[in-house]
């Protein structure tokens, strides 16, 4: 039985630790002048398109950017993806972002601008501040009676229930001392958080939830030794029971879920959003603004990013026009890799794939290939996250390999050869383990020219010439 659990939580721990493409990136990199440091949070060149993002980022922060869109547009694999992660790791947990592939939207059981609502009021948050009765004070003194369980057992009838534990709570704030009798409920959250003498904590008389808020300063000589993640507070001020506001953050799109389903919250967790009615959503709308207006609620306008913008139609192209419009729109970031080419629905051709109107929406940052030195750089960054050690002579000649072939291709040779130099029983991936994988795995270049070479041995053989060739023979 020891073995299958320390199995599982081996299992536990190897899907914690995955590693993504993007998971070396922290934030933007940029200083408090907004300036982009050439290597900082995981970010490596492309200076303008970071001060670019910069820029967006403050005017987000700000709230004068709603309803506003923003296209970063690039070749494969210059960082456009990485920009927007940047950009959400910016603007940390409080502010929505909702992150979408165009050619989701194609996928979905629900309709294109039924999809886009949805990804629109995921990323539209709103806090709602409501006022809580709150006990708060530094612990005296915790007493608790358990009764004996057995002797009560066996002296009490069949059908009788145990009596629980009781006990007694001493509180004390700079001013005053009271003493609380506690149930089992709150004997068990108390337990739950190790809430000791001399703790200051608070309590929400509502819910019953205990929350510890540190160590009081006054007993810091308690011990010799702390932990380095104990915190001492003072001891608080004035009377034990005070009103004090607490502010939720939840989506427009939760709330929608909520109200339009008859388990209500419990449809998050299901997934099973499907269809949301437009009443549902009006009369959510409208209580949401007298929220606002009673001082109860602000709306939060977090980001929308989509990817493979190229790959929406005209019609979402439409749709997305109508909803920038509207009051409680959010920041709409989108990202594309192609040039001039078809709008998809139409015949027409135009930059992006974006048609002009929606084209002129747009605040446009471009980015660039990298150069060899950033190059270095991210790979660098890329073996301390996926924790290879490797050679200075691997990693010029990695280096020298993407700067020829594409990045990507040279991030994914990195564990590769880690796997290949543990085959070996090596410690450090060397010039010969990269030498070979390059060998095994092949990047686009030399797949397609050994197609070439091959293709008449290939089924549905269409290149030029010898398809001819091989007509002829047939006559």
């Amino acid at each position: 039985m020891a073995e299958l659990k320390r199995l599982s939580e081996s299992r536990d721990l190897t899907r914690i630790e995955r590693i993504g493409a993007h998971s070396h990136i922290r934030g933007l990199g940029l200083d408090s002048s907004l300036e982009a440091r050439d290597a900082s949070e995981g970010m490596v060149g492309q200076l303008p398109a970071r001060r670019a993002a910069g820029l967006i980022l403050q005017l987000i922060r700000q709230g004068k950017i709603a309803g506003r869109a923003v296209l970063l547009a690039g070749q494969p694999g210059t960082g456009k993806t990485a920009l927007a992660m940047g950009i959400a790791k910016s603007l940390g947990a409080e502010t929505p972002f909702a992150s979408v592939a165009a050619s989701e939207l194609f996928s979905l059981d629900l309709s294109k601008t039924e999809a886009l609502t949805q990804a629109f009021r995921r990323a539209i948050g709103v806090r709602i501040k409501e006022e809580a009765e709150i006990i708060e004070g530094e612990v005296v003194e915790i007493s608790i009676d358990r009764p004996l369980s057995a002797a009560a057992g066996s002296a009490a009838p069949s059908g009788a229930t145990a009596p629980g534990k009781t006990g007694r709570l001493t509180l004390k704030t700079t001013d005053m001392e009271t003493v609380y009798e506690l149930g089992g409920k709150m004997i068990e959250a108390l337990g739950k958080e190790k809430v000791q003498s001399g703790d200051v904590v608070a309590l929400d008389k509502a819910s019953g939830k205990v929350t510890k808020l540190g160590r009081s300063i006054g007993r810091s000589r308690d011990y010799d030794a702390v932990g380095p993640h104990t915190k001492f507070v003072k001891c608080p001020e004035g009377e034990l029971q005070k009103r004090k506001e607490v502010v939720h953050c939840v989506t427009l799109h939760e709330i929608d879920v909520i109200n339009s389903r008859t388990q209500g919250f419990l449809a998050l967790f299901t997934g099973d959003t499907g269809e949301i009615r437009a009443e549902v959503r009006e009369q959510i709308d409208t209580k949401v603004a007298e929220w606002r207006e009673e001082g109860k609620a602000e709306i939060v306008p977090g980001v929308l990013f989509i990817d493979e913008v190229h790959m929406l139609d005209i019609e979402c192209f439409s749709f997305l026009n109508r909803a920038l419009e509207n009051d409680m729109a959010p920041i709409l970031v989108i990202a594309t890799n192609r040039g001039i080419t078809s709008i998809r629905g139409t015949n027409y051709r135009s930059p992006h794939g974006i048609p002009p109107d929606f084209l002129d929406r747009l605040l446009i940052i471009t980015t660039q290939p990298y150069t060899e030195d950033d190059i270095r750089k991210i790979l660098d960054i890329r073996c301390d996250e996926e924790d290879v050690e490797m050679s200075a002579d691997a990693k010029v000649l990695l280096t020298k390999i993407g700067v020829e072939t594409s990045l990507r291709y040279a991030i994914h040779l990195i564990t590769s050869a880690a796997l290949a130099c543990q085959k070996r029983k090596g410690k450090v991936v060397e010039m010969e383990d990269i030498s070979r994988v390059y060998q095994l795995f092949l990047d686009v270049k030399r797949s397609t020219q050994y197609l070439m070479e091959y293709q008449s041995q290939y089924m549905f053989n269409e290149v030029p010439g010898e398809a001819d060739g091989n007509d002829a023979m047939q006559s």
